[in-house]
């Protein structure tokens, strides 16, 4: 048996949703996109969400509307997928790491204050993996000090904080429809804000710095009549295929959630007696969505001087597993560590000694919507087999 680490999983409507558009004619920006906004919205309960092509995009949009550029600082967790580092440096900016909880692998909100400086304009914190940040002590260190707050919410279909769905704290959220994650549409993005003229400056962004879209001026009186140009934007534009692949999934969004907590809960309960492997966390306030299933490799107490040695057990295991046909992958990686980052920064691994420690000791196993029971039960007998 061969278990990958993620798997896509569409309905036959699902799949079919994709012809309309074909049939239709339109294929860019349109009517479908449209539809998954609104879908968007209705499932996150946030006011405003406009589709893109990617979270990447989503973020850079964000960043660019909210007036980040040359110079201005930006405080992101040291823990995450690049691109979220990567956003800022495209705007001329400078990231500013900050090390993270290695109990939720989430940014350390007691340690994002030392960090505030009077080029500081915005704090990403990233809801990793589909467990939230805690937004209450970040939203009042920007309040406290009138930063812009973007949520790299990547992972974070169906992820609530004290009842709110992530996307909905600060002044943009983000979110990722790549195949790994819960709702896919190839590649695509969403930003959510409850800001109304925030979303419209994004829309306008993400389509050249048009005041209309293609598809209002097409259905106005006078179609052959180009749009002005008050922005100098991007082509970011998510297309109706993928708006309309997306769109479908949203009327099973909280089934595909269910399924993915009730394959985590089958993880916890085979694994709760393992101390060796620590196990996702979901405290009280918090509805985790379980993008992924991350965990703590910890064959003895992780400190500085045992990493090295963690790190290749965890590999070593690894390779095993994937003998035996389980696929498995490092959580994400510590930004601060890979070259580019390292070397204009000047960083050592050790600089942000959690993120270090997450980056060489974490392992995911495989979650994906439409797992079978036998395959589940095949990872789960395979880690139960390791004896460290």
């Amino acid at each position: 048996m061969k278990i990958p680490i993620a798997r896509t999983s569409l309905t036959e409507q699902e799949r079919q949703s994709v012809l309309g558009p074909l049939e239709s004619g339109w294929l860019v920006q349109g009517s479908k996109v449209r539809e998954f906004e609104e879908k968007w919205s209705v499932f996150s309960r946030a006011p405003h969400s406009v589709a893109v092509t990617s979270c990447t995009s989503a973020m850079h949009l964000s960043l660019a509307a909210l007036g980040f550029g040359s110079g201005d600082e930006a405080i992101v967790p040291a823990f995450t997928w690049i691109s979220t580092a990567n956003v800022i440096e495209h705007l001329g900016g400078k990231v500013v790491f900050c090390d993270v909880n290695l109990d939720t692998f989430n940014i350390d909100g007691s340690q994002i204050a030392d960090k505030i400086t009077s080029r500081t304009k915005a704090i990403m914190p990233v809801h990793l993996f589909g467990l939230a940040a805690d937004m209450d002590p970040i939203l009042s260190l920007a309040r406290e000090n009138n930063l812009h707050v973007v949520e790299d919410a990547a992972c974070g279909f169906g992820a609530k904080y004290h009842g709110v769905h992530v996307g909905n704290f600060g002044d943009a959220g983000c979110f990722s429809f790549h195949p790994r994650k819960a709702i896919t549409t190839g590649e695509g993005g969403m930003v959510t804000t409850n800001n109304p003229d925030l979303a419209e400056r994004i829309g306008r962004l993400r389509d050249h710095g048009a005041e209309m879209t293609d598809l209002q001026r097409h259905l106005g009186a006078r179609p052959y009549l180009l749009a002005d140009h008050p922005d100098a934007g991007y082509n970011q534009r998510m297309t109706d295929l993928q708006g309309a692949l997306g769109a479908a999934q949203m009327d099973r969004a909280q089934e595909i959630v269910d399924e993915r907590r009730m394959l985590a809960a089958r993880y916890n309960e085979a694994f709760e007696h393992l101390a060796w492997l620590r196990t996702p966390v979901c405290r009280e306030g918090y509805d985790h969505g379980y993008q992924s299933y991350p965990c703590l490799f910890e064959p003895e107490e992780i400190s500085p001087d045992s990493i090295s040695g963690i790190n290749e057990l965890r590999n070593s295991w690894m390779d095993q597993l994937q003998a035996d046909g389980v696929s498995t992958r490092p959580a994400t990686h510590a930004v601060h560590m890979l070259n580019y980052y390292r070397t204009k920064y000047g960083i050592q691994p050790q600089d942000f000694p959690q993120a270090h420690a997450a980056d060489q000791c974490s392992i995911s196993l495989p979650l994906f919507h439409g797992m079978k029971e036998d395959e589940q039960s095949f990872v789960i007998e395979k880690v139960l087999e390791y004896q460290p």
